[in-house]
């Protein structure tokens, strides 16, 4: 698995950080997806690769800014 770092500018409350944590589940339901909408961050550990991740968040509304932090596991 890896962990993703990205910055989500769109999300700014409780139900964004839902619709982006089922926007990711549903091509990795095992993801483990830690959203913080005060700081607009999502921390997503995944087996996906971040092209994947940033095409499915850009599809829920929610697209990334060009910053990402990757830690691999």
């Amino acid at each position: 698995m890896t962990d993703i770092t990205l910055t989500l500018p769109d999300m700014v409350c409780g139900g964004c950080a839902q619709a982006v944590t089922r926007a990711v589940q549903r091509l990795d339901p095992a993801a483990r997806v830690e959203a913080d909408p005060p700081t607009r961050s999502v921390r997503i550990a995944t087996r996906l690769g971040e092209p994947e991740l940033r095409e499915a968040l850009a599809r829920a509304g929610f697209p990334a800014t060009e910053n990402a932090v990757r830690e691999a596991r």
